[in-house]
């Protein structure tokens, strides 16, 4: 049985079960801690408290937020900054020169953090290179860590043993696993 989310949770209690983003977020309230960030952020901020009683040591970085216009006019030759934003300039340009059904996928808003320096020309290539990957047989998209949920479902319609199942019986699987301790991760 998952326990309460309280201060005087033993760390492997809160590390073994899963929670909800929204609990995590009132537990920071309660405790006079930031509620804001990822559920990863979160997690962390929550594990500091539960270990040191500490509730400054985990503080994310401040965004700095540039003004949604930029200087230049956007063209091929636009280098990725290091606080590139996805904005809506952003976005129309990249339907213009690509393909209007263009959007900031997962994929293409890591390889703006990973790829400082390079320039939209090779936005445009990374995303055609991502579009072709996406019609080969063997392509899954990447789900990142925190989407829990979404990596069991998928992994449990993987599973041969679940062939003919619905997707309640997958949910009915996720509620019975996220309750109990260790990993929430599908297993068969």
């Amino acid at each position: 049985m998952r326990p309460e989310l309280k201060r005087d949770l033993p760390i492997n209690e809160f590390t073994d079960f899963y929670w909800l983003k929204t609990e995590l977020q009132q537990f920071c309230r309660e405790n006079n801690m930031s509620p804001s960030g990822s559920k990863m952020e979160l997690s962390k901020r929550i594990e500091v408290l539960l270990t040191t009683g500490d509730t400054q040591q985990i503080t994310t970085r401040p965004k700095r937020r540039s003004s949604s216009k930029t200087q230049a006019p956007l063209t091929l030759d636009t280098v990725i900054g290091e606080n590139h934003r996805c904005s809506q300039e952003a976005r129309a340009f990249f339907k213009d020169a690509i393909h209007p059904t263009f959007h900031f996928s997962t994929y293409i808003q890591n390889y703006f953090k990973e790829n400082v320096g390079k320039t939209y020309r090779d936005v445009v290539k990374a995303w055609h290179e991502e579009e072709k990957r996406k019609k080969q047989p063997s392509y899954q998209k990447e789900i990142a860590p925190q989407f829990e949920y979404n990596r069991f479902i998928r992994d449990f319609f993987k599973d041969p043993k679940n062939n003919g199942k619905s997707r309640d019986d997958a949910i009915a699987a996720w509620k019975h696993l996220k309750v109990q301790p260790g990993s929430n991760q599908y297993r068969s």
